[in-house]
């Protein structure tokens, strides 16, 4: 099976969220993305909703500076569970491929509109 990294600081954390898009929990390690700030996203999709349980989900930004990171979990994740994860994002978010601290390169899904 090919695996990606996937990069979660949000919803995707959640047992349930991971239950819901994958049929199984995820196991990861703790990692962060320097450069990113994070702030809010209002949800109205109930799918998204009933998943996670919130209509405000954590939203990254790039930010560029040194001083700001965002803490998160590296999970390992099939190529159809990485298509099932950008099918849970909604529209605010995109998937990019970045260098976390580690080293690690990952993929991620930030503020849509950071990246234009």
């Amino acid at each position: 099976m090919n695996t990606e990294k996937l990069f979660s600081y949000g919803t995707l954390r959640y047992e349930s969220v991971q239950l819901s898009n994958f049929g199984r929990k995820l196991y990861g390690t703790t990692d962060s993305l320097p450069g990113f700030g994070m702030s809010k996203v209002k949800i109205h999709n109930s799918q998204v909703i009933a998943a996670s349980g919130e209509d405000e989900h954590p939203i990254i930004t790039y930010t560029g500076k040194v001083s700001d990171n965002v803490e998160g979990m590296v999970f390992d994740v099939s190529t159809e569970e990485l298509e099932k994860a950008d099918s849970y994002e909604v529209a605010d978010y995109k998937r990019i491929q970045v260098t976390l601290s580690s080293g690690v390169c990952a993929w991620v899904y930030v503020h849509c509109e950071s990246i234009e």
